[in-house]
């Protein structure tokens, strides 16, 4: 699989990412690095990053991941967040790397969505500052469906 393919094409695929300056930095299988950059315009009242582009890096990451585990599939599915939930742990000071991990394998997903024409998956988010501290978790749930 090509996953710098991937990465490159999930830096275009979400205008408001885009817009955030969201930067994908990795994508792998069950795996996705998102870094959310320290910009004046991110911040809230506090001067720390606001929690909505909190909120974007992490959903961000998890897509990454779940792209990367279920790649080859991609082209015949509708993947969508289902759910979330965020815990803000301490300010979240200059830039930010949101890492996302599937709570289960590529090949146990895959196999509900052949055998279920869909799955519903988690994938758990930390979010860190520049000494790896960690600013918030998310845990983001994903549902997938076979198109057509």
């Amino acid at each position: 699989m090509d996953y710098d393919m991937l990465k490159a094409g999930l830096a275009n695929a979400v205008p408001l990412n885009k817009h955030l300056g969201l930067e994908i930095v990795e994508v792998g299988p069950g795996r996705g690095v998102v870094r959310l950059p320290d910009d004046p315009h991110l911040l809230n009242h506090v001067q720390s990053q606001h929690a909505a582009g909190l909120f974007a890096a992490a959903e961000a990451a998890s897509g990454a991941a779940m792209v990367g585990a279920l790649a080859e599939r991609l082209a015949g599915m509708t993947p969508l967040a289902a759910g979330a939930e965020i815990s803000y742990r301490r300010l979240a000071k200059g830039p930010i790397t949101a890492t996302a991990s599937l709570s289960e394998d590529a090949a146990a997903i895959a196999a509900r969505l052949d055998a279920d024409g869909k799955a519903e998956f988690v994938a758990n988010v930390d979010l860190a500052d520049e000494q790896g501290r960690t600013v918030a978790a998310m845990i983001v749930r994903w549902h997938v469906s076979k198109r057509g």
